[in-house]
């Protein structure tokens, strides 16, 4: 991870590191608490930047030390109380504030260093000189929203395989119940950003209503809200093979993974890309690797390195609730289907900034975007995001153009909360923690990235 401090040299290390630990103490007589989880992770981080960069093996050893001590501590669940802000925060913020002096002072640099070109001095410059919204509103339109031609361009080119592909299982599988294919995805609902370089098309399963059930993933012996089962029923009245899909069944249930397997066979290795590459002008092929649904495609005229990836997305529908056939989200069971919150989360969002014209949607492109373009950040999905906005949303009731910089800066507060505890649930499964994929280790580096960018956000939109 870029270290926020690494510009700062080993004294502005050092007086951070001093500071944090004399006041350990001071830390712990905040509300009764212990040390707070990310204040003595930001500790840890500093020493270890700071150990491999000191030549004084004597001022390594006693920060070791300290930091032994202070790992006796246990952390608190909760990370921003009153106090710390004036205890902890505000000094971390120095080191913060001391990089944004260095941006826009830009010391002379070594003869070793690389001299920045003329054009990068003085963006930023600008950068120093704009305020927070307006470095927003910049960051939106120049890094995270896309351009009307990229996202067109990318539409067409996927409905243009969707139409190739569901025209081959029309010809050579016509017996197969299949509705009409479909583009879904962040790609259609303008939530996309930096690049458009993915599209889903969904590829609806028709299920007659009379020989199979949804179960919900509560009912399961998985127990996972998120793994349903799809149960064939009424077997004395309608034995096996009265439904096309009775093929794939797999202990009385229908096996995801045997539809993607079989969608692989029927599509992914027959269909003859060369041919449909030529008529396109781009090169289309099976992405390389992994059992997924997933084509690959290369512009050839454009001169553009950047591929844009189009998955194919095995779907079931009844009523609101929307199955996928993720093998990938549901490993290792192969009859589970993954229960899809993205459209409930597309839907609310959309729903709320109707109502109060607010910027909710704006802002989760922007914390895309920068969770994407900051390699420590970059593990952070859509997801999490999403809920976030919409946890944040119960309790503030502002989203209006103006609050934009509030509402980001109190997101980033908030994410530094959840990742804390090491739990964000869902808004509409609260026993879904969506946090769970994450490591101990990738908590604690976002931790520390978002810690640092509480007072000074900025360093996110560099």
């Amino acid at each position: 991870m870029h270290s926020l401090f690494q510009r700062r040299g080993e004294d502005g290390i050092a007086m951070v590191i001093d500071f944090l630990l004399s006041n350990a103490r001071l830390v712990l007589g905040v509300g009764g608490a212990a040390i707070l989880g990310i204040a003595t992770l930001a500790v840890k981080r500093l020493i270890e930047r700071a150990g491999r960069a000191a030549d004084d093996e004597k001022m390594e050893q006693k920060m070791a030390e300290s930091w032994e001590e202070l790992n006796l501590v246990s952390a608190s669940p909760t990370l921003i109380k009153k106090g710390i802000e004036g205890v902890v925060m505000n000094h971390v913020s120095k080191a913060a504030k001391q990089q944004k002096a260095d941006l826009c002072q830009q010391p002379q640099m070594s003869s070793l260093e690389v001299q920045p070109k003329p054009e990068s001095k003085s963006k930023r410059l600008q950068l120093c000189a704009l305020s927070l919204q307006e470095r927003l509103q910049q960051f939106y339109h120049t890094r995270a929203a896309l351009s009307p031609y990229e996202v067109q361009r990318a539409q067409a080119l996927a409905l243009d395989i969707c139409t190739e592909i569901q025209g081959f299982l029309h010809s050579r599988h016509p017996d197969m119940p299949l509705g009409d294919m479909s583009l879904g995805g962040s790609l259609l609902d303008d939530l996309q950003v930096v690049s458009a370089d993915h599209a889903c098309l969904l590829v609806p399963l028709q299920l007659e209503a009379s020989l199979w059930r949804l179960v919900p993933g509560e009912e399961t012996l998985l127990t996972h809200p998120l793994h349903w089962m799809v149960r064939r029923v009424n077997l004395e009245y309608f034995p096996k093979g009265r439904s096309y899909w009775d093929r794939y069944l797999v202990g009385g249930y229908l096996s995801s993974e045997t539809v993607v397997n079989m969608l692989n066979k029927a599509v992914m290795d027959t269909l003859n890309w060369p041919t449909i590459s030529s008529t396109m002008d781009c090169l289309v092929r099976p992405a390389p690797g992994g059992a997924e649904l997933r084509l690959e495609i290369r512009y050839v005229s454009s001169g553009s390195d950047q591929p844009l990836f189009i998955s194919m997305l095995p779907l079931l529908r009844e009523g609101d609730v929307a199955l996928t056939a993720q093998p990938e989200l549901t490993s290792p069971w192969v009859n589970a289907w993954h229960l899809s919150l993205y459209p409930w989360e597309t839907q609310r969002l959309t729903q709320l900034d109707t109502t109060d014209n607010g910027c909710r949607r704006q802002t989760l492109k922007i914390l895309k975007a920068v969770c994407r373009l900051n390699p420590t950040l970059r593990l952070l999905e859509a997801a999490p995001l999403a809920n976030l906005i919409l946890h944040l949303s119960d309790s503030e009731s502002d989203w209006s153009d103006t609050s934009l910089d509030r509402r980001f800066q109190q997101c980033l507060a908030e994410l530094i909360g959840y990742l804390e505890q090491g739990a964000l649930h869902s808004y509409f499964k609260p026993a879904v923690n969506l946090l769970s994929s994450l490591s101990e280790d990738q908590v604690d580096q976002m931790g520390f990235m978002l810690y640092c960018a509480v007072s000074e956000p900025e360093i996110l939109l560099i």
